[in-house]
């Protein structure tokens, strides 16, 4: 089987990838889409950061036995949908054909679980088949093409920004960043029914997949700040998706108070905030990750019924031997939002 890896910080093409076999409670799918995401160019470029920072947290769960070994090749890929070839043993799943994509987490039998994410050995998106858990299958609906379909998984992550915030219809949003997350971000917005959204990127571009998606009022940070544009009417609710150093501690010192801000971007750098303007406005700020099974399931549904029209950000589609110039030709904004691997 073929598939794009990570290996030595770089991408590269498999031809000899073992077949993978459906154990009990799992699926073969044979991948039809999958978008490459902002975190797997993260992690290609800043792996060994990533994993150092990790080991260094406490407060969560000894998962010390799935540290990744960088020296192996890394399947990467979680932004998937395909189609059903077969199920495992004693397992009900949708028939062979259906198309689905699926929570990116695979159940073993033994009873651990392996994250479709970045793995030593768990096959992911960008290669041409793959396992999947039964229970977390979805069945794409309405006939949606399944390179939207794989759109699920990054539109899940906007919306679950927008549940954390807790976001009031008639408050305002300010959305920095209008790169895949800060746009589903604003389409999480549009859904829940808040009018007023600001949002702000140098890029065109950007700007104008931002306004396609419902953002009221877009922002060239060179010529108006988001704050002027907001005005100073009341609190704002701001999600920063940008992940650099130095935007947090906009926020505090920008923001009006009683405001909330909500960190969905990954920074990789340390940072630096003063805390007398958060105390001096009384500021509140959240950190997010990820999504629930039931906010990727609804964000499924949204795209499927139209209410999020996510096709105007697929920007390219390729085969898994274009992967490594995928992951080089998205770091140009104004050429490319998501590139959709169709291996």
């Amino acid at each position: 089987m073929r598939a794009a890896v990570l290996r030595n910080g770089a991408i590269a093409i498999r031809d000899d990838v073992e077949e993978p076999v459906p154990g009990p409670g799992q699926v073969l799918v044979q991948v039809k889409a999958c978008g490459i995401c902002g975190s797997d160019l993260h992690f290609a470029k800043h792996g060994p950061d990533m994993l150092a920072l990790g080991q260094q947290m406490e407060g969560l769960p000894d998962r010390s036995e799935e540290v990744l070994d960088l020296s192996r090749d890394v399947y990467l890929g979680h932004e998937f949908a395909g189609e059903v070839l077969e199920s495992g043993p004693d397992t009900e799943a949708p028939s062979a054909g259906t198309p689905v994509t699926a929570f990116p987490v695979l159940l073993r039998p033994d009873g651990s679980v392996d994250p479709i994410v970045y793995s030593n050995r768990v096959n992911c998106g960008y290669g041409e088949r793959l396992l999947l858990s039964a229970p977390l299958l979805l069945p794409v609906p309405n006939g949606l093409a399944t390179d939207l379909a794989a759109l699920t998984e990054p539109m899940a992550v906007g919306l679950h920004a927008v549940n954390r915030s807790r976001i009031e219809k008639t408050e305002k949003a300010v959305v920095l960043g209008c790169g895949p997350v800060g746009l589903a971000v604003i389409g999480a917005l549009k859904v829940r029914g808040v009018e007023s959204i600001i949002a702000a990127d140098y890029s065109p571009a950007r700007r104008a997949l931002a306004e396609g998606l419902g953002a009221s009022d877009v922002v060239d940070p060179r010529e108006q700040t988001a704050w002027a544009r907001a005005g100073a009417a009341g609190p704002l609710v701001v999600f920063e998706a940008i992940g650099v150093p130095g935007v947090i501690d906009e926020i505090l010192r920008c923001a009006p108070a009683q405001s909330r801000a909500v960190v969905v971007g990954v920074c990789m750098n340390a940072d630096t905030i003063n805390p007398y303007f958060g105390i001096s406005k009384e500021l509140s700020v959240q950190f997010v990750l990820g999504y629930t099974p039931e906010e990727f399931a609804a964000s499924l549904r949204s795209i499927a019924e139209g209410d999020i029209d996510v096709a105007p950000l697929v920007t390219a589609r390729v085969g898994l031997d274009d992967v490594p110039w995928a992951f080089e030709a998205l770091g140009n904004p104004e050429e490319h939002c998501k590139i959709i691997v169709e291996p």
